[in-house]
This record gives structure tokens, C-alpha cells and sequence, in this order.
């Protein structure tokens, strides 16, 4: 499995909250949003001022929306074909490759290349923060064989951190997102996944957030989860934002 060159995330937003939602992290990450492009204009980049771009968003006209991943290769065709030997199910070849993880969790194989990682928000304060991380939560009865999967297609090295429901990939050098695996207490299901910001100020992060439309949700020892005006879940987290890793 040759490894993807670049890892983008994509949110899909529901038709009836796209507007405040793509609004809302075009501002929480300082990023232009483009132009719509697509047969009916449903998809738009946030486009950092330095930088190539990795996030992505999608007007979906059914269902709550979510998250799912692009991975750039060279030949979409040939990755789909060594990610269906490790497990995945392919979805629908459009020239990109729409597949799911063999929990159910949806990612495309693409063509675009990029390399340059944006660097983090700096806001007038000095503090900074950037969303460099994707969480897979993953029902227990998927969790060995989706951390497998995840490390085979990524060929990013599995690692255990202290806590015994997490463990991570080893983010190659510029990529711009990082993957965290969580394992959940719920015994079986879908796996999903939500984004994750690294701020070096995480309650003045999470007020800031708060004013330009999120909903706290619960806060733990180490981060915080919020929703989006579309309603969905993510996380700030006291990680460096330059590092992705606790400085502190």
C-alpha cells in the first residue's frame, strides 16, 4: 500500500446549517472559504492565507452530515484495490474512489497533491491555535481491527499514549493532521470521527469559539468538546498547536 502524500478532512454539513456552519470555521480558523464548485455547487475549501489546504466542506441534503477523510495517492484506482485486501468496501469510483473503513467509516482515495502545512492562528493576544487533528471513535468490538486498517492505508507507525482508550498514528513531517484513535465504551456500531484543535490558551479558545457560535458540551482534564451550528461534535485540546503534542 503506497502511503497517501497528504491527508485531507472534509466536514459534511446538512443543506439547513451549511451556511452558519461553513461560516463559522471559515472564522474559527482564520481561512478564506472559495468559491462552491460541483454539480450543485455543494462543496467549498477553507483556504489558509500560507499553506496548502486540508479542509474541506460539503452541503449534504440528507441526514445529520459528518465527517470523512481524503487521502491523495497517485492512482485512486490502485489504492481502493489495496485497501479492499485490508478490509475496506468500496462505495462508488467517480474518478476518486469513495470507500468505507471496514467499521463503516467513510474516506475517498484522490488525486490532488499538496505539501505545505499552514501554520497555526495567531491571535492579537500572541496565543495560537490550528485544528491538526482527526479522532476516530471507535466502538470497542472495532477498535484492533480499525487501528490496523488506519495504520496499514496511512503507513503512519500505531502508538500507545498513557491513556489505555487512546492510541495515535505518527504523523509524518508537514502532513497537517494527525490521527487519534479512541476507543469507545459503546460495544459495537459505526465508527465515527470528529475534528480536534490544539490551542496554547484552551479556555480563552473555547470562549472564543463560544462567541462566534459553538455550544459547549462538557469539559475533561484535557479538552473540551463543543458543537458547531450544524450540531456537530469536536474538541479543543491544551496540545501545542506547532507541535500537536503536550508541551506542558
Amino acid at each position: 500500500m503506497t502511503a497517501p502524500s497528504w491527508i485531507s478532512a472534509f466536514l459534511d454539513l446538512p443543506a439547513a446549517s451549511f451556511a452558519p456552519a461553513t461560516r463559522f470555521w471559515s472564522e474559527v480558523t482564520g481561512y478564506r472559504l472559495s468559491e462552491p464548485r460541483g454539480e450543485h455547487r455543494e462543496f467549498a475549501t477553507l483556504v489558509p492565507p500560507k499553506g496548502d489546504d486540508y479542509l474541506r466542506v460539503q452541503r449534504v441534503q440528507d441526514g445529520p452530515g459528518g465527517l470523512h477523510l481524503d487521502l491523495h495517492v497517485a492512482d485512486p484506482r490502485a489504492a481502493a484495490e489495496a485497501a479492499k485486501d485490508l478490509g475496506a468496501g468500496e462505495v462508488a469510483d467517480h474518478g476518486y474512489v469513495v470507500m468505507r473503513s471496514p467499521g463503516g467509516f467513510p474516506f475517498c482515495f484522490v488525486t490532488q497533491l499538496a505539501g505545505s502545512r499552514p501554520e497555526p492562528l495567531v491571535q492579537d493576544d500572541g496565543t495560537a491555535s490550528i485544528i491538526d487533528q482527526v479522532c476516530l471513535d471507535m466502538p470497542a468490538a472495532a477498535y484492533d481491527e480499525e487501528c490496523a486498517f488506519w495504520a496499514a492505508v496511512t503507513g503512519q507507525e500505531h502508538v500507545d499514549v498513557a491513556s489505555p482508550e487512546f492510541s495515535r498514528l505518527v504523523r509524518p513531517d508537514g502532513h497537517p493532521l494527525q490521527f487519534l484513535l479512541q476507543r469507545l465504551d459503546e460495544p459495537s456500531g459505526r465508527v465515527r470521527g470528529h475534528l480536534d484543535l490544539a490551542a496554547d490558551d484552551r479556555a480563552g479558545e473555547v470562549r472564543r469559539h463560544v462567541l462566534l457560535g459553538a455550544r459547549l458540551e462538557a469539559e475533561h482534564s484535557r479538552w473540551t468538546v463543543l458543537s458547531d451550528p450544524a450540531g456537530a461534535p469536536y474538541c479543543i485540546t491544551g496540545r501545542s498547536p506547532r507541535s500537536g503534542f503536550l508541551d506542558r
